[in-house]
Order: structure tokens, then sequence, then C-alpha cells
């Protein structure tokens, strides 16, 4: 489902050059569930991003099912984020001014604005009702009207989470979903991660620096200084 081939990521700030990924080469299997673990500035959520489309390697290729991510051309690239994979962070990146269930719609929202006026009218009350139902499964049923600052750490997560779910992603990628969260509220997060790769089949990657995390995962991956030990 995932692969990584020689990757190389160099950053560069003036004359200095900072190597954060020193020739990576990884693969993840459909349906598996992957911790990548590591201490703070090994290069994990470099890794990360780079698999999910958002960070071009320096050097090597980033491979989801056998095509490299970064031969498309960016509005493919955008489109293959948008349909297959989904992004949940540390830090929950929901819009202030919108509700919950509005927040979670605006992935497939954007996904149709290209079909017509009429035809998106009818997705959109499709769109509401599958937010919902994924709030419901989430336990946010009766939060949809909420803003997120009237929402919990860990509410705002696991919306995070229903907003990475509305266009059924093969793939879930989660750069320290637990990072802001006290330890009961990450317990809650990683036991629905786990129950999302066993019940939906979703191939997730977990990126942490918590070893009781990773304890959880069926593959734990450890980098350090850049390089998998």
């Amino acid at each position: 489902m995932l692969e990584a081939i020689g990757i190389h990521k160099v950053y560069k700030n003036g004359g200095k050059e900072l190597r954060v990924l020193k020739g990576i080469d990884l693969k993840i299997e459909k349906g598996a569930f992957v911790s990548v673990l590591g201490p703070s500035g090994a290069g994990k959520s470099t890794l990360l991003h780079i698999l999910g489309g958002l960070d071009k390697p320096t050097q090597g290729q980033a491979m989801v099912e056998g095509q490299d991510i970064y031969r498309l051309s960016d509005r493919k690239r955008a489109h293959l984020r948008n349909s297959k994979i989904g992004f949940v962070f540390q830090a929950y990146h929901l819009l202030p001014e919108f509700s919950t269930l509005e927040n979670v719609m605006l992935p497939a929202l954007i996904k149709k604005q290209t079909q017509g006026q009429c035809e998106a009218s009818r997705r959109d009350k499709d769109t509401r009702a599958q937010a919902k139902e994924i709030l419901r499964s989430v336990g946010l049923g009766n939060r949809a009207g909420h803003r997120p600052n009237e929402l919990s750490g860990g509410e705002q997560q696991r919306t995070a989470i229903a907003r990475a779910l509305i266009n059924e992603p093969e793939i879930l990628l989660c750069d320290e979903p637990t990072g802001n969260l006290d330890s009961a509220s990450g317990k809650e997060i990683i036991e629905l991660l786990y129950k999302l790769n066993k019940e939906k089949g979703a191939t997730v990657m977990v990126v942490t620096h918590d070893e009781q995390i990773a304890g959880k995962t069926d593959r734990v991956v450890h980098i350090r200084d850049g390089a998998l030990q």
C-alpha cells in the first residue's frame, strides 16, 4: 500500500544543510497498523508527510499502490490525497468558525465541488447524513452543532479523525495524534484508530514517541537520526 524507496530529505537554510532523512526503505502492507517510533527530531513526521504527498523528497520515491506520487502533477497528487489518504495531526486544524459537523463535511464538499449545482445540492445532503453517521461512530453524535472551542481536546481530535474518514480513505496517516491529550483521552484515540483498522480495513500509520502507543500496533518501525534502526 505504501512504500519508501531510498528516501532522503535535505533542508537548506542559507549555506547550511540539514539532513533529516538518510536513505529510508520501508514497505507497509494493505490493512497494516504500523507505528513509527523515535525521539523528537528523528525524522518521523517528515517521512509521514512525504508518504502522504505533502512534502517532496530530495531523493528517492514515495509509492502509493505502486505509483510514484511525486511523478504526478500537483493536481493529480492533490486528488489522490483527497480520495485515498486521511490525515490526523497533533494540532487538530479545525476551522473555528465552523461547527463540528461542518468541519467533518469539508473534505467531501471539496471533492465534489466540480459537480453541477443541482447534483451538488443533492450530494450535500448525502454528505451531511454521512458526516452525522461518522460523528456517531466516534462518539460525537450529540456534539454536531458545537464549535471547536466548545469541545474538549479529546473531542476535537475525534472530530479531526471523523473529518479524515469522510472520504473513506484507504490510508490513515496520524502524526502524534495524542500529543496534546491527557493519558485517558490519548488511550481513547488509539483504541478508536485500532477499531478503524480492524473493522474498516484501513491501513494506519501512526507517528509517535510514546512506546505505550506503539505497543498497541501490529508493527513498530524505529527511526533515529533520519535512519531506520
